[in-house]
């Protein structure tokens, strides 16, 4: 391939780049509502919940399982990537292993896609009060919840995290968006 081919390959693949929104934190922090609504309020987004990557009855969360699951989304993503209806992405998953992370961020730019990971938090408090109120989520046990306030710590030394604590669903995805 000459030179002005590759320039003009490379121009057209900075225009097919579609924006990857990863939405990562505790379980209950919001990352599903948000992402929801991102998804809802910009024509042609496609909305990911990672744990359908990851639904297997009863679940186990292992290696080989995050691994597939991983797997899983960077394939919906490059699938995505190709679809001219499509204009950006939304991912929204629980990742508290720096790997998996990195294995995200690296297959998505492998997909010429443009990533941008925020970690959602909040207090104890505004966590225990999502919770109590989400009655749909089969994981909202007190149990659970104990994990996820137990991880709250490790999600807020996150780089790019938003404290979404007392903030409307609307002002988060405006901070995420810029609009």
């Amino acid at each position: 391939m000459n030179r002005h081919m590759k320039l003009a390959e490379d121009e057209m693949n900075k225009t097919n780049q579609k924006k990857v929104i990863i939405l990562n934190g505790p379980m209950g922090v919001g990352k599903t509502t948000v992402g929801k609504y991102i998804a809802d309020h910009n024509s042609g987004t496609a909305f990911i919940d990672g744990d359908w990557c990851l639904d297997i009855h009863p679940f186990v969360g292992n290696q080989e399982t995050r691994a597939m699951a991983v797997d899983n989304i960077l394939h919906m993503i490059g699938n995505y990537q190709k679809c001219s209806e499509c204009n950006m992405v939304v991912l929204v998953w629980l990742m508290d292993d720096p790997q998996v992370i990195q294995q995200i961020m690296e297959g998505i730019a492998d997909r010429n896609a443009l990533p941008e990971i925020y970690t959602l938090i909040c207090d104890r408090e505004e966590l225990e009060r999502r919770w109590k109120a989400d009655n749909q989520c089969e994981w909202r046990t007190d149990e659970w919840l104990n994990v996820s306030l137990k991880s709250l710590s490790a999600f807020s030394a996150m780089e790019n995290t938003i404290d979404t604590t007392g903030l409307s669903v609307e002002s988060v995805a405006g901070m995420i968006t810029g609009k």
